[in-house]
């Protein structure tokens, strides 16, 4: 399978795309545009980007082209047995699922894109780009040569971005035998020293944490508009993340921190430890699951939790992102009907929009308190011998390392048996109805010396207690995973120099 894309007019922001199938033995076949993408659990219609389309021979001889469905078209292949679908797509928004094109930067991601063939979406692919002279590729997809990428599959193509540019810049580490590299296009000049140090930090964390990393190399894909902004999205070995405005100075680098630290733990958590309803991914229409406060829920809680744990965020600065997840929660959608299993489900309705007054809740904020509650919970009950890590590790073992899909008693499953116990009332109260959360945070946060006080006007304010012996469970609970090798420890001190 083979696409080869080039930008005839920058100005237009138009790709010009020719997708060749070959070996084809059947009297038609169908095309199938994805209907939505990896990470955002709504349908898109991208194939409204689409201007013009057109199935030719190889000679050049126009084939029957007709649409199926709104993003389905099928062939007639008059007896050849290669066929091309030459088409152009707009590319004209700049957000960390889309794709844009202009003077000076090719930004594509290509599910919104690509299309694969039915009954082949298993067989490898090679993108071909005519780039402009001096571009680099930034993508998790490996080289097949000048300006040219493979994958061994679709799935590994739609979940691959890409960033093209002259004007590219570019950090590398490496972290206990994975190689990282962090990409940056827009107008700025970063620091990437002090970059490279607490990635490294956050990276190690994490690896520290799990045990192992799902993939040999990795790569942190950054857009920083003159606009404000914030969005990320995970993929398989990378992370396409779109910030801005781009002189906001430290409240831009803590943006930074915090989304790459979040995306960085989807490579486990939703990428490989996925529930049983997306995997694989079915492109054609919804995929409904209602363990999202599992995967962007836990993932949400475990992103700063790991920067505080790496020293990049000091307590201050962690108890103040706790705060806005409760702020976010507390202030928006404390009196919500739906419970978070509800949510989940209903991402695919109105996930990503305000939506009517008091209906749904966050799977991201609410979904980050709900895994707080539990990690405490766990923690007060066996004396920090038992967390939600250890929930995680178990999910990475049994259903992330192998690569099959868990279900939702998969996951409560896990959950009693770290806690020895039926846990009863957290399902009940936190995931499957719409018992307000206040008490039950309280409860759990009271053990390492946190209070979170909602005033009459309804604003939240979480405040550290003065309380010794629950300084000493916060300071166990925020401890670091990490055990230093000599080079590491060497490391870290000529940093500090």
């Amino acid at each position: 399978m083979l696409y080869h894309i080039s930008v005839p007019d920058p100005q237009t922001r138009f790709l010009d795309i020719t997708y060749t199938i070959p070996e084809i033995n059947s009297e038609q076949i169908e095309i199938q545009l994805p209907a939505w993408r990896p990470g955002r659990y709504e349908l898109q219609n991208f194939a409204k980007n689409i201007q013009f389309i057109e199935a030719t021979s190889p000679a050049g001889n126009k084939l029957p082209l007709h649409k199926v469905t709104k993003d389905r078209w099928r062939v007639g292949t008059a007896g050849e047995n290669e066929v091309r679908i030459h088409y152009t797509y707009y590319a004209s928004i700049q957000n960390a699922g889309s794709s844009y094109v202009d003077e000076e930067l090719w930004y594509l991601n290509f599910v919104n894109f690509c299309m694969y063939t039915e009954g082949r979406i298993g067989e490898p692919y090679r993108v071909e780009l005519d780039l402009p002279e001096g571009y680099q590729i930034a993508c998790g997809l490996p080289s097949a040569g000048n300006n040219a990428l493979s994958a061994r599959d679709f799935y590994q193509l739609v979940d691959s971005p890409m960033l093209a540019s002259e004007t590219l810049q570019k950090c590398e580490y490496n972290v206990r035998g994975i190689h990282f590299k962090i990409w940056m296009h827009g107008n700025l000049k970063p620091n990437w020293r002090r970059i490279e140090r607490d990635f490294r930090r956050f990276s190690r964390e994490q690896i520290a944490m799990m045990e192992e990393f799902p993939e040999k190399d990795y790569h942190f894909l950054n857009l920083i508009l003159p606009t404000a902004f914030y969005h990320g999205v995970e993929h398989q070995n990378s992370t396409m993340i779109v910030l801005g405005p781009d002189d906001e100075g430290e409240g831009l680098y803590s943006d930074l921190l915090g989304v790459s630290s979040h995306e960085l733990f989807h490579t486990w958590n939703i990428i490989r430890i996925r529930p049983t309803e997306l995997l694989p991914y079915d492109f054609t229409k919804e995929n409904y699951f209602e363990t999202c406060f599992v995967a962007e829920g836990c993932t949400t809680y475990y992103g700063d939790l790991f920067l505080r744990r790496a020293g990049v965020f000091n307590d201050d600065a962690y108890v103040k992102e706790l705060q806005v997840y409760m702020k976010r929660h507390f202030e928006s959608s404390a009196h919500a009907a739906q419970s978070l299993a509800e949510s989940s489900f209903d991402l695919w309705l109105d996930g990503y929009e305000k939506g009517i007054p008091n209906r749904k809740v966050s799977v991201y904020h609410k979904g980050a308190l709900v895994a707080l509650i539990l990690d405490l919970y766990l923690r007060k009950k066996t004396n920090h011998a038992q967390s939600l890590d250890d929930v995680m590790k178990l999910l990475w073992v049994r259903f992330g390392k192998p690569f099959i899909g868990y279900t939702l008693q998969d996951y409560i499953g896990i959950v009693e048996e770290v806690a020895g116990e039926s846990l009863e009332w957290y399902w009940r109260e936190c995931i499957f109805s719409a018992t307000p959360l206040e008490d039950r945070l309280n409860e759990a946060l009271a053990f390492v010396g946190l209070q979170m006080s909602v005033f009459s006007n309804g604003n939240v304010q979480l405040n550290v207690l003065d309380d010794f012996k629950a300084q000493i469970q916060r300071e166990k609970w925020l401890e670091t995973a990490q055990v230093l090798t000599i080079e590491e420890e060497e490391l870290e001190e000529d940093e500090e120099e």
